[in-house]
């Protein structure tokens, strides 16, 4: 038994002007075309939208955050339900994070050791301790398709120091999931760090490619860091990785990252910004990011944007979406976080069709100009 088994990844076309490649990958709950955005539910749901909302937006893959489901409502709980696809009735790939993010987020309410994390819940207080090998029964209890390993996020800015620290205990931790984990339905994705130092991100895309897992992440970015230096990072990091392997870039959602992303060779995308960016009035439009709440908008009996065929532009218009917006009704905020879904997913999908067609740098510089 292997990851073989319930795991595959081929590409099916590689950009010959740069490093775009267009894939599927096979998870046990169904395929993926690559490259994919993958929205985030991320206390096992998708913020403001129901499953068939999710999945009518075109979504193939989403995210749950298995420290918010730890915390609440309790991996045992989602176990009992049979994992999150039972407990959210929900049959399409799932991927979990392995919580690290979230827990060194806190600052000063946690203290991080060579075992692990300790830290308390924000919201109530209590203590709590997670280990590489804690998060590993954490993601198992979960049961997604894919869960990612236990990892330390260096913050932006940091010295070289605290990010060798960082780096070197993200190495330690790796070797430990990969001890722990053995369940082969369930695809390990291993995490490169290293902050914003070239050698370190060498460093760690060497060493996780020793590992023969079934895809590859490189986390550590959008932590505050300007744009240039998030592109610089995912270039130089992404071809180290094994060409014949899925790369997933993590935290990354706007319509220009997930270009140039694509560009440096990455396959998986995944960010709240569209169901944040919905719930604040900003959509996503081929002519760059609009608010609904603008005067303009008032009597504007137009789609959210001409060239989009999600619900909301098949059915409403502006004016009537910043009347609900203004009014402070909440399904403002539901066919605004359809709409930028379906927005990015239908990006990746052109994307990846360019790709196939060998004009994926004529077609995506063409995006770039109206977006930037």
């Amino acid at each position: 038994m292997s990851y073989s088994d319930y795991f595959d990844f081929d590409i099916i076309k590689s950009s010959k002007d740069c490093n775009a490649r267009a894939g599927v990958l096979k998870t046990p709950h169904g395929s993926i075309e690559t490259p994919i955005f993958m929205p985030v539910g991320t206390n096992s749901a998708v913020k403001m939208l129901t499953n068939e909302q999710v999945i009518n937006t075109g979504a193939q893959i989403i995210l749950a955050n298995s420290y918010h489901m730890y915390l609440r409502a309790g991996c045992e709980l989602v176990k009992r339900a049979g994992g999150l696809h039972g407990w959210m009735n929900f049959n399409k790939p799932i991927l979990t994070d392995s919580g690290g993010f979230q827990v060194f987020s806190l600052s000063k309410l946690r203290k991080i050791t060579e075992e692990g994390v300790y830290f308390q819940d924000p919201k109530n207080g209590s203590k709590h301790f997670i280990s590489p090998e804690i998060s590993m029964k954490i993601q198992e209890d979960l049961g997604a398709d894919i869960i990612m390993a236990f990892d330390e996020c260096a913050p932006y800015p940091c010295d070289y120091t605290q990010a060798r620290q960082a780096l070197d205990k993200t190495k330690r931790w790796l070797e430990i999931c990969f001890e722990t984990h053995k369940n082969y339905n369930q695809a390990l994705f291993p995490i490169v760090q290293g902050a914003f130092f070239d050698d370190l991100r060498k460093e760690s895309a060497e060493f996780v490619s020793k590992f023969d897992a079934p895809g590859y992440a490189i986390g550590g970015v959008s932590v505050g860091e300007p744009a240039d230096i998030k592109n610089h990072i995912t270039e130089i990091t992404a071809p180290i990785l094994p060409f014949n392997k899925p790369r997933y870039l993590m935290g990354v959602g706007t319509p220009v990252d997930i270009i140039n992303g694509i560009k440096y060779g990455i396959d998986m995308f995944d960010c709240v910004l569209p169901t944040r960016n919905a719930r604040h009035g900003t959509f996503f439009t081929y002519n760059g990011n609009k608010i609904i709440k603008n005067k303009q908008y008032e009597d504007d009996f137009t789609p959210l944007d001409e060239k989009c065929n999600c619900y909301t532009c098949r059915n409403h218009t502006k004016a009537y979406i910043r009347h609900l917006y203004k009014t402070q009704e909440a399904t403002a905020a539901t066919l605004l976080s359809i709409h930028n879904i379906h927005f990015l997913l239908n990006l990746v999908k052109e994307l990846r069709k360019s790709i196939i067609e060998d004009n994926f740098i004529e077609y995506s510089n063409k995006l770039l100009e109206k977006l930037v």
